[in-house]
């Protein structure tokens, strides 16, 4: 079984895009944590989606996501 970085870096590749720097994987699990914490656990995927769709960065994407009301406390 392949661990998350070899994983990610294999789908990347099938996909034609570079694999996420370790930034943006943190950044990435952040926007995740923040969606799934304020709404329910799917959201956190789909956040992701979206943030994808937008062309926004990770970084981007999490301070948007920080700024949509019910986030998760003390994360302002």
């Amino acid at each position: 079984m392949m661990d998350r970085a070899q994983w990610i870096k294999t789908f990347a590749a099938e996909l034609g895009v570079p694999s996420p720097s370790e930034d943006e994987v943190e950044f990435v699990l952040a926007l995740a944590g923040e969606a799934a914490h304020a709404s329910e656990r799917s959201a956190a995927p789909l956040a992701c989606w979206v943030a994808a769709q937008a062309g926004f960065s990770a970084r981007e994407a999490l301070e948007a996501a920080r700024m949509v009301p019910g986030g998760a406390p003390g994360e302002r």
